[in-house]
């Protein structure tokens, strides 16, 4: 079993890669909604709806992290399984 702060920096780590991920999707820049503010960068998003994202990026991370828990507490990544599984020796 894991401690806590341990989960915790895996999920903090896993979450940015969620959200890394899930940033383009949904993102139209003013130049293809065709406006834009005097000054600004033509491919700025026009609503960059953050808080959904964030939302959609704990859920997203949740589950997965859920999913990897489960199959690390049924054994299913203990080290000697995967390396018979890759082919690779154990040393």
């Amino acid at each position: 079993m894991t401690s806590i702060s341990t989960a915790l920096a895996i999920y903090f780590v896993l979450w940015w890669v969620v959200l890394f991920a899930i940033l383009p999707f949904g993102v139209r820049s003013q130049s293809e909604q065709g406006e834009g503010a005097p000054g600004t960068d033509p491919g700025a998003p026009v609503k960059a709806q953050m808080l959904r994202k964030l939302l959609w990026t704990t859920l997203i991370s949740a589950l997965i992290y859920a999913a990897a828990a489960l199959a690390y507490s049924a054994g299913y990544l203990e080290i000697n399984r995967l390396s018979k599984l890759f082919g690779l020796p154990l040393n």
